[in-house]
């Protein structure tokens, strides 16, 4: 009598079920990393140069700043400054997503640091957080991990296809990462801190336009947070 045979199908585990997360995201990353491989070049910028800086600086918003004052002719240490400036929000994200990655070793810990991104903490979190959700660092690598490498690999398509595009934005590339960061916060907005985070910061970022150094986004961030705080600190008491 013939044994029957059953098939299972393997389990993946979380680090495979990061990746999966995070292929909606390329969608929008991809062309804003082809619109930077574009874009280096044409401040002066070696293609070397342009790649190295996706695959060591790794913050999409702040190395184009860092274009624009390039190409302004501003001295490096300001740009750096700036740069600098445009990135404290990881403090926050950072003091945020902290607590799930106690037990790991200092090496990995090192490197999600360096993984952690605006799209890897929006989408980590949110998956952290969820009713029954197993929290893994694992799924956090697997995401931070496909993240960087369409990043560093979008930069180095961009040089590839040169001057057959000479103005990206035409193409509306500049708006895909911020249409992939509408398309993260929206299901996020669940309570009133959530609102009233998303709408303070909002205001801010409008009202506080064009000062030097980027440094409305770190306006918006710093007091958008710390309304967010006061109202879930509100809610709880009452």
């Amino acid at each position: 009598m013939a044994q029957e045979r059953t098939q299972v199908a393997p389990q993946r585990g979380p680090f495979w079920a990061g990746v999966r997360a995070a292929l909606p995201l390329l969608l929008g990353i991809t062309p804003y990393g082809i619109a930077f491989g574009l874009l280096g070049p044409t401040v002066g910028l070696s293609a070397t140069a342009t790649v190295a800086m996706s695959a060591i600086v790794f913050a999409g918003s702040s190395q184009f700043v860092a274009l624009g004052l390039l190409q302004s002719g501003t001295g490096h240490l300001f740009i750096v400054l700036s740069t600098l400036v445009v990135n404290l929000r990881h403090l926050l994200y950072a003091g945020s997503i902290a607590p799930y990655f106690r037990r790991l070793s200092p090496p990995r810990k090192a490197l999600a640091s360096f993984l952690l991104a605006d799209e890897t903490y929006a989408l980590a979190i949110a998956h952290f957080r969820r009713p029954g959700a197993s929290p893994s660092a694992e799924f956090y690598l697997g995401l931070g991990l496909t993240v960087y490498l369409d990043w560093v690999l979008s930069t180095a398509a961009g040089l590839a296809v040169g001057g057959l595009v000479p103005d990206p934005t035409a193409l509306g590339l500049d708006f895909a990462l911020p249409a992939t960061f509408i398309g993260l916060v929206v299901p996020q907005l669940r309570d009133r801190a959530a609102w009233a985070t998303c709408a303070v910061s909002a205001a801010i970022a409008l009202l506080a336009r064009g000062l030097p150094g980027r440094l409305d986004i770190l306006l918006a961030t710093i007091v958008a947070a710390t309304v967010g705080w006061g109202v879930e600190t509100w809610r709880t008491r009452s």
